[in-house]
């Protein structure tokens, strides 16, 4: 873990520890080290708002004039066509909330089916290992940068 989060609350550590696990054993498709990661981050509170946050970190990364509709297909596309190889219950509607989330463009109200905290859990770390291989870049700058953010954020409301 990295020295930058020793600052930060036990939860939040947690959910740091749980979300580096989680996109390590998706990079190496490791099944057995993802299910007990991912069960990790369904657990731990606030765990949506932090890979949510670093999946727009990395789309805006990624994307730094901006998505369209064809970028965020191409996203989703490759995410479910990496993730599929070694997890087949991926599911492409659990992956576009994630991304539809992380822009500010999701309301679960109007979601038939929304997905339940554990099936977001599940499949985050999916897009954020996806993302990182596009980047090239340690997931560990994203999470800081997250975690800064959102503390940021709630210190101005």
């Amino acid at each position: 873990m990295s020295v930058t989060w020793r600052h930060l609350p036990a939860s939040a550590r947690e959910i740091a520890g749980a979300a580096s696990d989680a996109v390590q054993a998706a990079k190496i498709q490791d099944n057995e080290a993802y299910e007990v990661a991912t069960g990790r981050l369904a657990t731990a509170e606030r765990s949506g708002l932090v890979l949510g946050s670093v999946v727009r970190l990395l789309l805006e990364a990624t994307h730094p004039d901006g998505l369209d509709g064809d970028d965020v297909r191409q996203v989703l596309q490759r995410c479910v066509r990496a993730a599929a190889r070694w997890r087949p219950d991926v599911d492409p509607h659990v992956v576009l909330v994630l991304l539809a989330g992380a822009l500010g463009v999701y309301d679960p109200g109007e979601d038939d089916s929304p997905p339940d905290p554990a099936a977001l859990a599940q499949h985050g770390p999916l897009l954020v290992a996806d993302l990182l291989a596009v980047t090239g870049r340690p997931l560990d700058g994203y999470l800081s940068a997250a975690f800064a953010e959102i503390e940021r954020t709630e210190t101005q409301d």
